[in-house]
């Protein structure tokens, strides 16, 4: 029981890249974060299957939100299998007694009755399997993954999806930064002084003329352009260009790659899982 309290310990607080700002879920552990963001894309795109796994498995770990996202999902499910039912109240009322507002709001109109197991519990809870989904990427599943973001946040995702053409940037891999940066928080600061939606530090910011970082348009502009800098200098490598976002050029030319730090590794695999091509695609353009 040591050992595996252990182990769960380990695997909750590990990928820190993965926590904090670049998360819808800043409050939840690291891995479950993960589940959550990657559950909430693979939904919108249809990937049900995907989504389902991740929302189990973030309940599992002892997410209420999981346990809420897990209920809501086999509520929709309940429309068309009634057997659903009975397992999306369970989660629910789990979620709910456990403080969760939207559990709450959801069980009005859908009273609790029997208590039901999601199918999925039953199963081993394999982890290591569940590797980020990987999205389509056409006009429509960006759309939808905009609208499945908080209220709050679409206009800064629809911000940053208008802007980056003028930058001959793919919104589609802004998007894919900007989700790992900041969540589409415009507020968001981290503890190495990057702010607003783009995470630029004070010496970027001045290098490409933003003179307020946490102002939403000129914090996307500046780091709009400093990836269209980045994709140029790098040839339209996504890996080496999200590397260097991430961890700076210097570091990305001093190891002639993608540099062995698990967080910017980690940072490098979630942009291409949403990004889902290794050579940029300039607007209505071809790769390259």
């Amino acid at each position: 029981m040591t050992r595996l309290c252990c182990l769960l310990f380990a695997l909750l607080t590990a990928a820190p890249a993965l926590a904090g700002n670049d998360s819808l879920f800043p409050d939840e552990a690291p891995m479950v974060a993960t589940l959550l963001d990657d559950a909430i894309a693979a939904e919108a795109i249809g990937q049900r299957k995907a989504a389902e796994a991740r929302y189990c498995a973030a309940a599992r770990l002892g997410s209420v939100e999981g346990q809420y996202r897990l209920g809501r999902f086999y509520l929709q499910r309940a429309r068309r299998d009634p057997a659903m039912r009975a397992i999306a109240t369970t989660l629910l009322s789990q979620a709910a007694q456990r403080g969760h507002r939207g559990a709450q709001r959801h069980l009005v109109g859908h009273p609790p009755g029997r208590i039901a197991t999601p199918p999925c519990f039953a199963r081993p809870l394999d982890l290591a399997g569940l590797k980020s989904p990987e999205p389509a990427i056409s006009p429509q599943a960006v759309q939808r993954y905009i609208a499945g973001l908080p209220a709050s946040r679409r206009p800064h995702a629809r911000l940053v999806q208008r802007l980056a053409p003028r930058f001959g940037v793919d919104p589609r891999l802004a998007l894919a930064i900007v989700r790992n940066e900041s969540g589409f928080d415009p507020e968001a600061v981290s503890p190495k002084r990057a702010v607003g939606l783009m995470q630029l530090i004070p010496e970027t910011a001045e290098r490409f003329n933003v003179a307020d970082a946490f102002n939403p348009e000129q914090n996307v502009r500046g780091g709009l352009a400093y990836l269209r800098w980045l994709l140029r200098k790098f040839d339209g490598d996504i890996a080496r260009t999200a590397a260097a976002y991430n961890a700076g050029e210097g570091t990305v030319m001093r190891h002639d790659g993608v540099p062995p730090y698990p967080e910017t590794r980690a940072y490098v695999a979630r942009v291409l899982s949403f990004y889902r091509a290794r050579r940029h695609v300039p607007p209505g353009g071809e790769a390259g």
